[in-house]
């Protein structure tokens, strides 16, 4: 899972999230802090209004929260949707060191697992490398160039 502040950094470039079933997500609430949820549609459902998409919590009784606007969450992106928004700029994922084995017990962030090289096309024909200690932030710095770049020749909309 890529961290809070890469996300925000999606966000601010101009990343749009459309929620759907298997999304995770924060509310950036200091009493919420280290809490992620995942939108299900038995749980946490998308409820489309005239004034905006609103996150509905059914069956929460720990704490009242009924809804949250989309604006007020932060889209945690996975690995496959930040591979799927790279589209045909990405050109593949290798790991630099040792690749994890079945006896390792990772989160894809050890260092000496090694490290994470995402590889892509630039508009050029050239390629761009990526490096990060896990697959999902090395995708999502490819993403972040790929996203300030449309949004900044105002291809994104």
């Amino acid at each position: 899972m890529i961290s809070v502040e890469l996300a925000e950094r999606l966000v601010i470039a101009g990343l749009r999230w459309r929620p759907a079933p298997g999304d995770r997500f924060v509310i950036p609430q200091p009493e919420l802090a280290g809490q992620v949820f995942t939108l299900s549609d038995m749980t946490i459902e998308v409820h489309d209004h005239p004034g905006g998409t609103v996150l509905g919590f059914n069956g929460t009784t720990e704490w009242a929260l009924d809804s949250v606007a989309q604006d007020d969450a932060l889209w945690l992106p996975r690995e496959d949707q930040l591979r799927e928004l790279l589209g045909g700029t990405f050109v593949s994922l290798a790991v630099q060191g040792r690749a994890p084995g079945p006896q390792d017990d990772v989160d894809g962030s050890d260092p000496a697992l090694g490290t994470y090289v995402v590889t892509t096309r630039a508009a050029d024909g050239g390629e761009r490398r990526f490096t990060a200690a896990t697959a999902a932030d090395a995708y999502a710095g490819a993403l972040l160039v790929l996203v300030e770049r449309a949004v900044g020749s105002g291809v994104a909309g």
